[in-house]
């Protein structure tokens, strides 16, 4: 589920396609009966006048029925499409976008809420930035990365968790408890600079010299380089999915979250919208963020049925999800998408002000963006 370095795909961006699709009709029957030569215990055979008032009936029924699917075919007609980009495969913290499509509330916006699942791991910002997708659910820091090192013309517009999720995680007995004992060790990466930069924060933190720890790329392999013992701890699992799915594989793991020592609160996911269309369509994209906060408000107030949409539209081939997993997963987001100081989708100008010093302090980014650049506030 983790995020790669993008550079080399903003170079390409423009290049790439959106993608769409299509439905097939439905089509009924009704089956025939004859009374002819029936009887029953005290009961007439139907008369033709019956037959045919029974008839005309169901023949008034079907006609009702279609014209409520064209009524309802017309009335998606009239709506917004807007394609939004996920980060990864559906999971528990994409449960309220598909609560609120199941349940109506982009509608009552004049939305048509489409998902697409990236194909490529940065298209929930290059897809955004190039105008073949209205949305994003994208990171944080690679947002930063890219408007100040690229000027690409995206914002968020909502922060979806006000907490980091990504974690550094272990096997139980490897004793691995803090920075500090990472001296010596090899913690396995996704390859990013990012966690370079952010084990090399935790070390100078703690008072250790980043180079007495061995980063090991692992690519995607972050859980299974653990339990096979090439790697002693790992960056870039997150708590809410990798912590449950391992434990439930029966495996005792530990883990500390980043900011314990010295790495800054941050957004783990944001929505990325095209700053064309900031400027051209705030209130489309207002609109968007009201239904997202209803579908939320009902993921809150019960998981269980929200979670249960969620699973109905879980891409089963790619990533399956299981039910427990998911329900761990969703006990530990929801405090953290939403806390007693900030609602659910906002956005302090603070937090993304210590995120961009902390990451030209790493050399993550040449220059320091204003957070007009980087944060977009609209009114909803």
């Amino acid at each position: 589920m983790k995020k790669k370095i993008f550079a080399a795909a903003m170079a390409a961006m423009m290049a790439l396609t959106a993608c769409g699709g299509s439905a097939a009709p439905a089509t009924t029957a009704a089956p025939a009966a004859s009374a002819a030569g029936q009887e029953s215990k005290g009961e007439a055979p139907a008369s033709a006048a019956e037959t045919k008032a029974e008839a005309a009936d169901k023949a008034g029924g079907a006609a009702d029925k279609a014209a409520e699917t064209k009524a309802a075919a017309e009335d998606k007609k009239d709506l917004r499409e807007i394609n939004v980009v996920l980060d990864w495969y559906p999971n528990a913290i994409h449960t309220f976008i598909y609560t609120a499509i199941e349940r109506g509330y982009y509608a009552e916006e004049g939305l048509d809420v489409k998902v697409r699942f990236p194909a490529n791991e940065t298209d929930g910002i290059t897809l955004v930035a190039a105008g073949k997708a209205e949305l994003g659910v994208y990171y944080q820091h690679d947002a930063v990365q890219a408007v100040a090192n690229q000027k690409v013309g995206v914002k968020s517009i909502g922060a979806i968790c006000q907490a980091p999720l990504n974690v550094i995680v272990s096997m139980k007995d490897k004793n691995v408890n803090s920075p500090k004992d990472f001296v010596g060790k090899t913690v396995g990466y996704g390859g990013t600079v990012l966690s370079e930069a952010l084990v090399r924060s935790m070390m100078k933190n703690v008072g250790e010299d980043p180079e007495s720890v061995n980063l090991l790329n692992v690519g995607f392999d972050l859980m299974s380089s653990m339990t096979t013992g090439q790697v002693d701890a790992t960056i870039g699992c997150l708590v809410n999915h990798e912590i449950p799915q391992m434990e439930e594989e029966g495996f005792e793991v530990s883990w500390f979250p980043l900011t314990d020592y010295g790495v800054p609160n941050f957004y783990e996911v944001c929505f990325l919208a095209n700053t064309r269309m900031i400027d051209a369509e705030p209130e489309v994209l207002a609109g968007f963020l009201r239904a997202s906060k209803k579908g939320f408000d009902d993921f809150k107030a019960d998981p269980d049925a929200t979670l249960k949409i969620l699973l109905d539209n879980q891409s089963a081939e790619n990533f399956p999800l299981s039910p427990t997993v998911e329900e761990k997963s969703a006990a530990t987001l929801l405090p953290l998408m939403e806390t007693a100081d900030a609602p659910f989708l906002s956005q302090s100008e603070e937090v993304w002000q210590n995120t961009i010093d902390w990451m030209f302090d790493e050399g993550m980014i040449e220059r320091k963006p204003e957070i007009s650049e980087v944060m977009a506030e609209l009114k909803y």
